[in-house]
């Protein structure tokens, strides 16, 4: 269709000539009002962004040599995360002589997998960074998030009858 009879429908029909593939051969165009289209778009894009989940990733940092009640701590650390619906970065510091054996700190990231895995898997499997070995565990798709619930702090119904006091002529403080 000519460009000029476009136009006329468009301008006939009181909307815009909109071009929607202007590399394809013949260009291809469209009427639409474009005022609400661009409204439509941006709603759109902000509904999407309001229902985005935010990813958040903690991060809880060992040592190669940690004695067990300090390993069950910080276990149930990651496991709160986890719970959370949070990612959990597990760092493992090696300092001095630590550092020739980095298969200690494997071993140690692998025991924690293992005791999470009813929780979340491993996303990224432990890798050496210079001084640091570090693992990222994700929780399960499944795994809804609980957030714990803020207490609510609401004061009592102030609307009840105040407390009469002892005496009658002295003011309730």
């Amino acid at each position: 269709m000519p460009i000029g009879k476009a136009l006329e429908l468009a301008a006939e029909a009181d909307l815009d000539l909109v071009e929607v593939a202007p590399m394809a051969r013949p260009p291809v165009c469209k009427l639409m009002d474009y005022g609400k289209f661009k409204y439509e778009s941006a709603q759109k894009a902000r509904e999407a962004r309001r229902n985005q989940a935010l990813t958040v990733i903690k991060e809880m940092k060992l040592r190669p040599k940690i004695d067990p009640h300090d390993y069950a701590t910080k276990k149930g650390h990651v496991e709160r995360f986890l719970k959370q619906g949070d990612k959990v970065k597990i760092t493992i510091m090696f300092r001095g002589r630590e550092q020739s054996r980095p298969e200690l700190g494997f071993r140690l990231l692998q025991k924690l997998a293992e005791d999470i895995t009813d929780l979340g898997f491993v996303e990224s499997s432990p890798k050496q960074d210079g001084r640091n070995m570090v693992m990222v565990v994700a929780p399960h798709r499944a795994t809804k998030p609980t957030r714990p619930a803020k207490a609510d702090q609401s004061q009592p119904d102030q609307s009840a009858q105040p407390e009469q006091s002892a005496q009658p002529d002295q003011p309730a403080l």
